[in-house]
Formats: C-alpha cells, structure tokens, sequence
C-alpha cells in the first residue's frame, strides 16, 4: 500500500524528521487560504499522484500549463492559481505510462533554500531479510540512472536486526555523503528516526528524494515517498485509513475484496491460474509463444465458485484482454470448482472473446463435463504448452 507525499511527510513530522510546513488541498477554492497559512516568501505547489517523475511530468490538458506537475510560486495569489491549473487534470510521467493520473489533490508547501541534494532510501532487502539502506551524493535523480551511470556514488548495507539501528550506520552515511561538523549529528539522528518509523509502521519502502542540505546547513526531508507490508496494514488503523482508492487499479482494487491475487499488466491475454508458480510459468510460456500477458492472476487454493466467478469478471472487465487462457491444476483446488465459476461468470457477462481452458487434477474430468455440457464456446488444451499455443494463435488469428 502507497500514500501521498504530504501523507508521508505528516507521519515523518510526527515522528520528528524535518520536513517543511505545508498544507494539502483537494478543493480549487481552498488553494487561496491554503497558501495564506505558510510563511513564504516562496511556496511549491507539488500534484498528489502515486507515481514519480511528477516534476519532469505533462498535463494532458491544454489550460494546465506546460510546467509540470511540480510548481514555484512567488506570492498567494500565484500558489493558488498554480494550484487551481493542476486540480482534476491528468498527469502524465515515465511511471504513469501514457494514460496519466487524475490529480485530485495538491501539496502546498513553503519552499527551502538548497545547498546539496542527496538521496536516502530504507527498503527490505528480500535477499537478507535485513532492512537495508541506500544513500547517493546524486539527490534528485531517478536512483535507476545513478545505479547504470554512476554506481561508486551509491552506498548499500544492511542492518542486522539483532542490534537495530546504532549511530555508527548513521556516521557512516553521513561520511559517504559528505557532511561535515553538526550535520554528521544530524544525520545520525535523523537515520534513527527513520529507521523507528519504518520499523514501527511495517514498511516496505520510505524513500527520501531529495534529502537536502539546506543553506542554513541544515538537513530536510524535501520530499517522501512511503510503501507499507499489505499483510501488515491490519495492525495499523491509522495507515490504513490514508488508502486513496482512486489512485489504485480499479480491477486490483476489486480483486483485494475478495482476497484475489492480481495484478494488471500491458498484455492482451487474461491468465486465472490457481498457485503463484504456475501463474508465473503460465505468463512466461505465453511470452515464449510470442504474445503477452495482461495479468497475473492466482485465485488461490481454496477458491469457491464465487470468487472464481468474480475473478473472471475482473479478466473480462479489462479492455485490453483479447483471449482468456485459464490453467488449473487441481491439488487442493478442484477443477469442477473452477468450471462451475468459468460457466457462471460467462453467463452472466458473456464471453466475446476466445477462451481456451487447461484442467488437470482434483475432479478434472467432472470439471471439463461440466464446461462440455455448458454450451460454451471452450477451447480444450491438454497441457500447458498446448493451451499456450491455442490461445495465441486464436488471439492472433
């Protein structure tokens, strides 16, 4: 689960970090009081997407503006008007893709005097099961372009969980990122309250881009991106409710309520497997045959006929979907299950595209009787690779 920048910077302040003041604004009208509320003399107007790449970013409509979705201001009047331009346009970045997302909140904040900029992150290294922090002198920059460019200007460790957080990992940031006198204090103390903050809010990624040095000499968080253990959201009532639904996919949004395991992707065949593994190797084998997969989709082991129903919906629901290719095999999960799912999900919304079904397992032979005796435009496969085959090639034509 992600959240917005002033959402981000409202924990790090509660915690202590040093942020700037600012404040959120989701109406036009309010921009103008908003910006009145800091102290200037120079305010920035920041669009509330969950992407990044806002400040390099485009808006898809004219009356917008050609400056990005990250503005100066010099004055109220301007912030507000600034503001005003980015309320309920679409913004358009390298993480957005084409389509862009709808900006439907706005962080004023007042600007900072700049001396450096500075990358910081804290992410789980999945390798070591350790959290791990990743520092570079290269602030402001997609971390990905440092990493191909420049690699000797990246520092990367870990942390062991045993001890936690001490102060010699924040010395030896400090020191790789070149701070000086009160700073490397700073630094050290500043890495600690990170660290407590995405250790008590079971993160998965704080990402602090840039970190500055202001020129006061001092260190701030100018800008925060955060990401949380969605296995862990139960324990947290208070990020649970910073969710923004309508920055998420609406079809994984519709997935996450009955306990699916989906994500959209850019391809044009809907896979509904049962186990992560043989999803993967279903989108891999599809790829082989020389077409792409929309989504990943794993309805689980003990699926029932409703969520498999409503799992096909979902399939059918995307636009871009062009053949459905579903793989089951039964263990624990029984094809019969899935096929009266499959029957009952194409009665009720139609199929208009080629469906081509692999079943193997648990009560596979009930399951294809039932497909059989649906009346069912099916197309049958035998194994995996068959299946493949099939619905590409009806895909392709």
């Amino acid at each position: 689960m992600n959240i917005h920048e002033y959402q981000a910077k409202a924990l790090l302040r509660s915690y202590g970090a040093p942020v700037s003041d600012g404040r959120a604004v989701l109406r036009a009208e309010d921009a103008k009081t908003a910006a009145g509320e800091l102290d200037g003399p120079l305010w920035v107007i920041k669009a509330q997407i969950h992407a990044g790449g806002r400040g390099k970013g485009h808006f898809l409509e004219p009356d917008a503006g050609d400056k990005g979705g990250v503005r100066l201001a010099r004055s109220v009047e301007e912030a507000a008007t600034e503001a005003k331009q980015m309320l309920g346009r679409t913004l358009v970045t390298h993480q957005t893709g084409p389509v862009g997302k709808t900006v439907n909140r706005i962080y004023i904040e007042d600007g900072a005097g700049i001396e450096r900029e500075l990358y910081l992150a804290l992410l789980v290294d999945r390798a070591t099961s350790r959290i791990s922090f990743v520092c570079s002198t290269e602030g402001g920059m997609d971390i990905e372009e440092v990493a191909a460019e420049t690699p000797d200007n990246i520092l990367t460790f870990s942390v062991d969980p045993a001890t936690g957080y001490q102060a010699f990992h924040g010395r030896r940031i400090a020191f790789s990122l070149g701070l000086t006198g009160n700073q490397v204090k700073q630094c050290v103390a500043l890495m600690g309250t990170l660290y407590k903050l995405f250790t008590d809010k079971d993160m998965e990624m704080l990402e602090i881009n840039p970190l500055i040095v202001t020129d006061k000499g001092d260190l701030k968080c100018l800008d925060a991106k955060m990401g949380f253990d969605g296995n862990a959201i139960y324990r947290h009532a208070d990020i649970a409710a910073l969710r923004d639904e309508t920055e998420e996919d609406p079809k994984e949004l519709a997935a996450s309520k009955f306990d699916l395991n989906y994500i959209a992707l850019d391809g044009e065949i809907g896979c509904m497997v049962n186990g992560a593994g043989l999803a993967m190797a279903t989108m891999d084998i599809i790829k082989l045959y020389g077409a792409e997969p929309a989504n990943f989709l794993d309805v689980g082991g003990g699926a029932t006929k409703e969520k498999v129903t409503e799992a096909f919906k979902i399939i059918t629901s995307d636009p871009n979907v062009k053949g459905i290719l579903v793989n089951i095999f039964g263990g624990i999960m029984r094809c019969d299950v899935i096929a009266e799912g499959v029957v009952a999900a194409v009665r009720e919304v139609g199929l208009k595209v080629p469906l081509v079904v692999r079943l193997e397992g648990t009560n596979v032979e009930k399951g294809k009787e039932i497909l059989n005796s649906s009346g069912l435009n099916v197309i049958a496969a035998d194994d995996l690779s068959d299946a493949a085959a099939k619905i590409v090639k009806a895909v392709k034509g």
